[in-house]
Parts: structure tokens; C-alpha cells; sequence
């Protein structure tokens, strides 16, 4: 087992503890390999280099909604 596989797995062992997550070694494996994929794959992503016109757009931030046009009141009803 390498370095890395051998902190993943010390990393999914603890957090397993502290959130009382009941895992069968077999899941701990399966998890630590998932969670080294993603990190490579993270890697990768941070490795490329990223020219200011490359960054994403703003965040998209919906208008406010329209005023509601005020209900009619019934009659008898004091305005």
C-alpha cells in the first residue's frame, strides 16, 4: 500500500468514527478509492493553467420578483 492510499485510508477510517458511520473494510477500500480518484482528478484540474479571459462568467443572481399587484377588497371591507 503507498503513502497516499494509506492516508486515504486512515482519512475514511476517521471520519467514519466521528460521524458513527459503521463501515465494512471492503466500503473503506471502495470509498478510499473513490475519494483518491476525485483528488486526482482535482489535481489535474488545479495543474492547468487558467488565463484571465478562461474564468467562468458571474454567478447567475435571479432578478427580485415583481410587486404583487394589491388584492381588490371586498365590499364592507374597510380599505
Amino acid at each position: 500500500m503507498s503513502g497516499i492510499e494509506h492516508t486515504m485510508q486512515a482519512y475514511v477510517h476517521a471520519s467514519a468514527a466521528l460521524l458513527e458511520l459503521p463501515l465494512a473494510e471492503g466500503q473503506a477500500e471502495r470509498v478510499s478509492a473513490h475519494l483518491q480518484r476525485t483528488a486526482a482528478m482535482a489535481g489535474r484540474l488545479q495543474a492547468y493553467a487558467l488565463a484571465p479571459h478562461d474564468e467562468p462568467a458571474q454567478v447567475y443572481c435571479p432578478a427580485p420578483f415583481p410587486a404583487l399587484p394589491a388584492a381588490p377588497s371586498s365590499p364592507g371591507t374597510p380599505s
